[in-house]
């Protein structure tokens, strides 16, 4: 299973122009890692209304690039009753980020002539 969602990927690559496809890649990267630092330290810290916070941000965010995977492990963090402690779904959101960022880097590399 791809940590993006081909169709999405390729519907925006088409109707952006690359440099702004680009800028909303990086910012996605950018969302990515204080999102992902938010929910941790909330979590951390026992603030639960911060960690949905920041889950909903990243939702939101992984949503609009495709990031199926870290979507729902991120709608399941902000569920008022979620089945997954956030001790037991941080490790999952941090695979899904980094499979994410791992595609990210492949769409934002030139490719090989």
């Amino acid at each position: 299973m791809s940590a993006l969602d081909p169709q999405i990927t390729q519907q925006l690559a088409e109707d952006l122009p690359p440099e702004v496809f680009v800028t909303v890649l990086r910012t996605f990267e950018a969302d990515l890692a204080r999102l992902a630092r938010q929910i941790r330290a909330a979590a951390e810290g026992g603030d639960l209304e911060g960690y949905r916070r920041g889950a909903h941000g990243l939702a939101g965010a992984a949503g609009a690039i495709g990031a199926r995977e870290l979507e729902a492990l991120c709608r399941e963090a902000m569920r008022p009753l979620p089945s997954l402690c956030p001790a037991d779904l941080l490790p999952r959101l941090d695979v899904a980020a980094s499979e994410a960022l791992r595609e990210l880097a492949a769409l934002l590399s030139p490719p090989l002539p």
